[in-house]
């Protein structure tokens, strides 16, 4: 083999070598890529459960505070039927 013929073949290693690492360097990308993304999803569907949550806390404290207040006004109203002989 002469030294062009060398240097050819040496040149098609070299572009077939670059082209597989630039592949390789694609796919991790992508694999990276979708990782992130999964994890940002993971992230988002626990903020969005603890969101849930937190609503459903409130809806039942906001519940049990109006209850509460219904049955203090209910005994107000009692006391002043007691009071004011209304309750006969």
């Amino acid at each position: 083999m002469n030294s062009q013929n060398i240097n050819y073949h040496a040149g098609q290693a070299k572009a077939q070598t670059e082209e597989k690492a630039s592949n390789l360097t694609d796919k991790a990308s992508s694999a990276a890529q979708s990782t992130k993304e999964s994890i940002q999803e993971e992230k988002a569907s626990n903020m969005a459960d603890k969101a849930c949550c937190a609503g459903q806390a409130a809806k039942e404290t906001v519940k049990e505070g109006g209850s509460q207040m219904q049955a203090k006004a209910t005994r107000a109203m009692d006391s002043v039927k007691e009071a004011t002989g209304m309750n006969k």
